[in-house]
């Protein structure tokens, strides 16, 4: 069975950082990208970070280039995300997602070409 945890979410202050930790079960083998996602209330889902498994490369939203990083640990299949410098704006339920098969220009950050989600961490940056 397949699943994604997430943790490491929290209440910080701006200028602060978190890291996300993403445990992930199941057929893991065969998932080719692995992403960051956020939702804020009243907003459409939206990528943040994605990496795809083999290369590790990464590829991140404007909103937090420079900020964020993705990265993976295969031994023991954990994503992460280190957020850095965090802005109110920045709050958000954030999900970890993965999907198995290639990626077309400008859908790393497509939560419709994500078939595996987790179910959530809170983020929430106080000004």
């Amino acid at each position: 069975q397949v699943q994604l945890v997430e943790s490491g979410g929290g209440s910080v202050q701006a200028g602060g950082s978190l890291r996300l930790s993403c445990a992930a079960s199941g057929v893991t083998y065969s998932w080719n990208y692995m992403g960051w996602f956020r939702q804020a209330p009243g907003k459409e889902r939206e990528g943040v970070a994605t990496i795809y498994t083999g290369s590790a490369s990464t590829y991140y939203a404007d909103s937090v280039k420079g900020r964020f990083t993705i990265s993976q640990d295969t031994a023991k299949n954990t994503l992460y995300l280190q957020m850095n410098s965090l802005r109110p704006e920045d709050t958000a339920m954030y999900y970890c997602a993965a999907r198995s098969g290639p990626l077309y220009g400008g859908s790393e950050f497509n939560p419709v070409a994500f078939r595996y989600w987790g179910q959530g961490t809170q983020v929430t940056v106080s000004s």
